[in-house]
């Protein structure tokens, strides 16, 4: 039985590897590497132990997207570093790192992806969407990818490493629905919009006051979707509390924009740089030798290496 199409939430995951190992471990030219092993050793863990058949690395095109910020102008608009050029606040020493991933995935032989002015969550939504012939696993460590599980036409989980591989989670629609308190039968979108009620301070996402994520999963299962519940807040139905509608009413052009910045597309125009089949061996056995010499990047590409044969056999 072949294994699943694995779909990384790249940034998340080599942020998760910067934070995690010490900016001690550089090249001999003084270049930080701590990211590049951390994330080289959490490829090798995914190939190891969930086994995929199929695999992409998805990467931010834009982390920003245009038509987000268009919509709510807050949106994460407290990262940006650079307002005129729209660059994303990040650590210097990882900056010079992504560079070096994306040059040890080519020669390894494993695929990435990006859409033009979309985020990597959009690349995930749209590959994940167009699935049809593997169950599909989303490695991130980022709640907001939950929306993307499903039972059909092929499953879609999520692999949550939030708080660690060690303590990895996977979610699927009865996994989510019982966590947050959903409905099975739509788990996925209805978290995207008991999110969006519930709001993201971390992205910008100011929410509707007064509505938790108790409430807001409450509201969501009550009346199916945000659609619902606004319709029914509309139509006076007694059974949207008075204090959900004035909060409602409040937050009226929150609430209209953010679905466009919530929900991740699912149409977006991907490109995928080569066949996501995870390869029996190294594309470029030398390059991938030389690239862990350039970057001393030890152990980790012995580890990668080992386990991309042992998903060859």
């Amino acid at each position: 039985m072949s294994g699943p199409l694995a779909l990384l939430d790249s940034a998340s995951l080599y942020f998760r590897s910067y934070f995690a190992l010490p900016d001690s471990m550089t090249a001999p030219d003084g270049t930080p590497v701590n990211a590049v092993r951390g994330f080289a050793d959490t490829v090798a863990r995914i190939l190891t132990e969930r086994k995929p058949s199929r695999l992409v690395a998805c990467m931010d095109a834009d982390w920003r997207p245009a038509f987000r910020v268009k919509a709510l102008p807050s949106y994460k608009a407290h990262r940006v570093a650079d307002p005129v050029n729209n660059i994303e606040e990040v650590p210097d020493t990882l900056t010079p790192q992504v560079p070096i991933i994306l040059d040890l995935l080519d020669a390894v032989g494993l695929a990435t992806a990006e859409a033009a002015g979309y985020e990597a969550d959009d690349v995930i939504g749209t590959l994940a969407h167009r699935e049809t012939t593997h169950p599909v696993e989303v490695i991130s460590g980022d709640r907001d990818l939950f929306q993307v599980v499903r039972d059909e036409p092929t499953p879609v989980s999520v692999v949550y490493v939030g708080r660690g591989w060690a303590k990895a989670e996977v979610l699927g629609p009865r996994e989510l629905a019982a966590r947050y308190d959903l409905p099975p039968e739509n788990s996925g979108p209805a978290y995207a919009d008991m999110a969006l009620l519930r709001g993201d301070p971390s992205d910008g996402l100011p929410g509707v006051t007064g509505v938790g994520e108790k409430t807001a999963a409450k509201l969501i299962t009550r009346f199916g979707s945000l659609e619902g519940l606004l319709a029914a807040a509309a139509a006076g139905d007694k059974l949207v509390p008075l204090r959900v509608k004035t909060a409602l009413s409040d937050a009226a052009a929150y609430v209209a924009a953010a679905p466009l910045v919530v929900r991740v597309a699912v149409d977006a125009a991907v490109t995928v740089d080569r066949p996501d089949a995870v390869p029996a061996a190294p594309r470029d056995l030398d390059r991938v030798r030389a690239l862990q010499e350039t970057w001393d990047l030890g152990a980790s590409v012995d580890r990668l290496l080992a386990a991309l044969a042992a998903a060859g056999n």
